[in-house]
């Protein structure tokens, strides 16, 4: 038995963990594991692959990054602009299925958020063996309680506002710290609640700027002469829409990112306030994985490789809250996970205090 594995989409840490482990799993069935270079398109160049022996595993569990490399454009996109769907052309799906057929290849492993198991989940419907692990920093896949990659997220994101806390107290300014998670407000929720924030921006609640002034008037009655506001790059205000970076390129989703300065500009007009703005960007997605998404790296992969030996293909391995378990593709794919508004996180906001700009 021969199985490939594939990593797309943005870059996460965590990825190489999951590599080691599918590929650790599987030599211990007794079965070659291929990684495939450069995203799915290195799936049409029997060329590029490597071997993942032991040799090649080692140091890969606090390694950052993805050892096969990674593309989010290309002919393989199933999601362009602000998630439409996009159908693979028939002949791409054969040259695939030809490319695996050339590497001996019987099944194949797909670590990606929802562009790319959207990819995994048009090659199930043409008959290529494939299962899933979900990858994304952004936490934003329906079908599972989280991803691997949120937890070194917001890890780097709350170091930075811890960062911010004091040179924003030092000069008496408002600090914007712009995050990433697209169209779901995970990372600036949870960060912005673990690194003490004052004001949370995210996409599922348009926001008012008269709201974000009115909260930073009021600390400053309060002796409060600073204020920390950590903004998701999917956030908008009422009424707006989204703000993003460059022109829309074909066959690609859209690169979202500039709220942070747009709303530091605002607020500083309307307020008077001296005001700063930081936009954390790749920083989120680069470096060594948290040990939780270790384990859950680790978890994962192994469950993969026990789905292919089980002949349970177009499935994508999923954590339900308790264990780790499967669900098929097709209903972890095309609903994006966001923030509910009523449950325990927005409660818990609104009971600080912590002003979410509505």
């Amino acid at each position: 038995m021969k199985i490939g594995i594939v990593t797309g989409g943005g870059d996460c840490p965590g990825l190489n963990a999951v590599i080691r482990s599918v590929a650790k799993t599987a030599a211990k069935r007794g079965w070659e594991t291929l990684g495939i270079i450069g995203g799915f398109d290195g799936l049409l160049a029997p060329q590029n692959y490597r071997v993942l022996d032991y040799k090649a595993l080692d140091g890969l569990l606090v390694r950052g990054g993805t050892i096969l490399g990674t593309a989010n454009r290309g002919q393989f996109s199933a999601k362009t602009g602000h998630g439409e769907t996009r159908q693979l052309p028939k002949e791409l799906l054969d040259a695939t299925k030809q490319g695996m057929a050339d590497l001996g290849i019987s099944a194949l492993v797909s670590v990606g958020g929802d562009g790319s198991l959207s990819i995994a989940q048009q090659m199930h419907e043409a008959g290529i063996p494939i299962v899933g692990v979900p990858k994304t920093i952004d936490n934003d896949l329906a079908a599972t309680t989280i991803t691997f990659g949120f937890d070194s997220a917001v890890a780097c994101a709350t170091d930075a506002l811890d960062r911010l806390h004091t040179t924003a107290e030092s000069h008496n300014r408002v600090m914007v710290l712009e995050v990433m998670g697209r169209y779901a407000g995970w990372i600036a929720l949870y960060a912005g609640l673990a690194g003490g924030a004052d004001v949370i921006l995210i996409p599922e609640i348009p926001f008012h700027y008269e709201s974000i002034c009115t909260a930073v008037t009021e600390r400053a009655k309060k002796g409060k002469h600073f204020t920390l506001i950590i903004a998701a790059e999917g956030a908008k205000p009422a009424g707006g829409d989204y703000v993003t970076a460059g022109a829309q390129q074909q066959n690609r989703e859209a690169r979202l990112g500039g709220i942070g300065a747009v709303v530091a500009a605002e607020v500083e007009k309307r307020t008077g306030k001296e005001t700063r703005v930081m936009v954390l960007g790749h920083l989120q997605r680069g470096g060594s994985p948290t040990f939780m998404d270790r384990v859950l790296c680790t978890l994962f992969g192994a469950k993969a490789v026990e789905l292919i030996t089980e002949g349970r293909f177009g499935r994508m391995v999923a954590h339900n809250g308790k264990f780790v378990e499967s669900v098929p593709l097709a209903e972890a794919t095309g609903r994006l996970r966001t923030v509910p508004l009523d449950e325990g996180f927005v409660h818990a906001t609104r009971s600080l205090g912590i002003c979410l700009g509505d």
